[in-house]
């Protein structure tokens, strides 16, 4: 796992605007979601560049899975702009083994 983004603000259930890493949730309840996210990805044998989607419950702090992208989002950017990582080259270095 590279970062989170948050993704809170919508309008018809598309993303006004990405921020990260995220502030919503504290920092122990985030690194739980990104562990559940690599286990998800390794369960169904998936490499490579991808978003795993969660609901985040700020009164019980639990997250619920929503979806699995296993592809580059236009939104990743954000995550380059937080890490220094270029992701679409990434991406094609884990293609060529």
């Amino acid at each position: 796992a590279l970062i989170g983004r948050d993704c809170s603000t919508q309008r018809r259930f598309q993303k006004i605007f990405e921020e990260g890493p995220p502030t919503i949730a504290d920092k122990e309840d985030f690194r739980e979601a990104e562990k559940a996210a690599q286990r998800l990805a390794m369960s169904v044998g998936y490499r490579g560049a991808g978003t795993v989607e969660y609901l985040y419950k700020t009164a019980t702090k639990e997250f619920f899975f929503l979806e699995l992208n296993p592809r580059l989002q236009v939104e990743h950017p954000v995550t380059e702009g937080i890490t220094g990582v270029n992701v679409p080259a990434l991406q094609l270095q884990i293609g060529m083994g």
